[in-house]
C-alpha cells in the first residue's frame, strides 16, 4: 500500500463493464522526502485508481496495487491496478 494525492477524476467515453458507475481517480504517489516535508507535493508517477470512497481533488488517499487492486470486485474481474482503499485523515511520521 502507497500514499499519494488525488489530483484529478477520469471519465472514459467508452465505459467498461466492469467498472460502470465507479470513480477513476489520477492519484499522485508521494515520495518519503514530501511527506516527511508535509508540503502537500506528491513527486511520483501519477496513475489510475478505482475509487469507492469518494475521495477529493487534493486529498491524500492510500492505494493498493497488482492482484491485490482486483480483490474488491472478487468473484467477478475487473482491469484494474490500482484501487483506492482508504482516505487518510491524519497521518504521524516519526524519522
Amino acid at each position: 500500500m502507497r500514499l499519494g494525492f488525488v489530483r484529478g477524476h477520469l471519465t472514459l467515453n467508452q465505459a467498461v463493464e466492469s467498472l460502470h458507475g465507479k470513480t477513476l481517480l489520477v492519484v499522485e504517489p508521494v515520495t518519503m522526502e514530501n511527506l516527511r516535508a508535509r508540503s502537500g507535493m506528491g513527486g511520483g508517477k501519477t496513475l489510475i485508481a478505482v475509487d469507492l470512497l469518494g475521495a477529493a481533488q487534493g486529498q491524500m488517499v492510500a492505494f493498493t496495487e497488482g492482484r491485490e487492486a482486483a480483490n474488491p470486485f472478487w468473484p467477478g474481474a475487473a482491469p484494474i491496478d490500482a484501487y483506492c482503499s482508504l482516505i487518510v485523515d491524519a497521518f504521524d511520521l516519526h524519522s
